[in-house]
């Protein structure tokens, strides 16, 4: 009988995170090549360019602190590779640089590969279906599957299995996927089969996902090296019903989730992460209809015309989108320019909440205090989430705007009150 493995680790910092990593990966030695100059991937959610405090995207704390301990166990050829939502490929939206993924990978000596621009080669769909996935992808010995725990309003949730679509090349094969979604999800981790999987419950997302959701602080992260278990377990955490994840329930249909796997997870202490069950991803009447599964080909059809996809491309068009729910991103196309911040020491109580989020590590109200910081790379999630309003941001905020518009409160909620330290 084969042996599963999952690790639940509580994670609330980036010291956590590099505590939990480096206490869990020694279970999953057998999955890391032996020869330490061989190539390793590591794959975030980076479905948008709102960043994780949001719930939409892998939390910059668990990539630096993977990055971290791989680099200091002597992985010499570590790639961060993500295909970004179609929406913002179209559009020629640098989601990995909003985000600033490529700065916190750069300070580890580590590339960041956008897989929309890779190479691809041939991996068979349904119905004789081919989509290309790219080839870093494939060729790397090891694929780290780093999920956001988050709900999804077509898929139910999305997990390990679904942040898979990312490996896919440009938006021509990402759409290929939807012609049989949960089948074709399944397909994709059978070809690119990540040896490891780590699920950022840090904070995550309920309600609307993946893009309009809820974000939930969950200080967790889970580790496991099989996504039915892993996808299992993580529906059970959320407290949500496991037949509504469609991987999951095709997963079960296909005999994937074998009766082994069901009874592991079932043997699982498992506690509700967010004290509660997770609300549901409930749209609004005009894409539940157009998105039911028994209509789902006829959208296909009309988003493929020409015309749909010129009218897409149109501001107007796609707030209207964006207001009937058929479209949960805003394509904002301005850059956002960030001159510093500086530091209101009369509202500054000393919480420690920025010292918690900061990827780097910084104190960053002692940076903004003194002006800056080399170190610095502008990921903006102390600012975002400031319980006090303490940090001013100074520049144009471009994109940022709408991020502030959305999750302005519900960011600043997640770390209030904080204890006094």
């Amino acid at each position: 009988m084969t042996t599963y493995r999952l690790h639940l680790r509580r994670a609330a910092s980036l010291a956590e995170a590099r505590r939990a990593v480096e206490e869990t990966l020694p279970a999953y030695a057998d999955v890391f090549p032996s020869d330490k100059a061989a190539p390793i991937l590591l794959k975030p959610n980076l479905n948008a360019n709102m960043n994780a405090l949001t719930g939409n995207t892998t939390d910059l704390r668990l990539l630096c602190a993977l990055l971290g301990a791989l680099r200091d166990a002597g992985y010499a050829d570590l790639t961060v590779g993500e295909g970004t939502n179609s929406g913002f490929y179209r559009n020629d939206i640098g989601v990995i640089a909003r985000l600033a993924v490529d700065k916190a990978a750069a300070r580890f000596g580590v590339p960041v590969v956008d897989l929309n621009h890779a190479p691809g080669r041939p991996v068979a769909f349904e119905n004789g279906v081919t989509a290309q996935v790219a080839a870093p992808v494939l060729d790397a010995a090891l694929v780290i599957n780093l999920p956001k725990l988050k709900t999804h309003f077509e898929a139910g949730m999305s997990v390990c299995l679904k942040n898979l679509m990312g490996c896919l090349v440009g938006q021509e094969n990402k759409k290929k996927t939807h012609q049989s979604l949960a089948a074709n999800i399944l397909n994709l981790s059978d070809a690119v089969r990540p040896g490891l999987h780590i699920v950022d419950a840090m904070v995550a997302m309920e309600g609307l996902g993946p893009t309009r959701g809820t974000p939930l602080r969950c200080d967790a992260l889970v580790f496991g090296d099989d996504p039915y278990v892993i996808d299992l377990a993580c529906a059970r955490l959320a407290g949500f019903p496991d037949a509504a994840v469609r991987p999951l329930a095709e997963a079960r249909r296909r005999g994937r989730l074998t009766p082994d796997r069901e009874a592991f997870v079932a043997g699982l202490s498992l506690p509700l992460l967010a004290g509660r069950p997770f609300a549901p991803p409930k749209a609004g009447h005009v894409a539940t209809f157009v998105h039911s599964p028994k209509r789902q080909k006829y959208f296909l059809a009309v988003r493929n015309l020409r015309l749909f996809r010129y009218l897409a491309g149109t501001d107007w068009f796609g707030a209207l989108l964006f207001k009937t729910g058929l479209r949960q991103d805003v394509f904002c196309r301005e850059e956002m320019r960030l001159d510093g911040l500086s530091l209101d020491d009369r509202a500054c109580d000393g919480c420690g909440a920025c010292r918690e989020l900061c990827p780097m590590g910084l104190d960053p109200a002692s940076v903004a205090a003194s002006g800056g910081d080399a170190a610095c790379i502008g990921c903006l999630y102390c600012y975002l989430a400031c319980p006090r309003q303490a940090l001013t941001f100074h520049g144009e905020p471009g994109f940022l705007a709408e991020q502030i518009r959305q999750y302005d409160a519900l960011a600043r909620a997640l770390y209030s009150p904080c204890p006094r330290q």
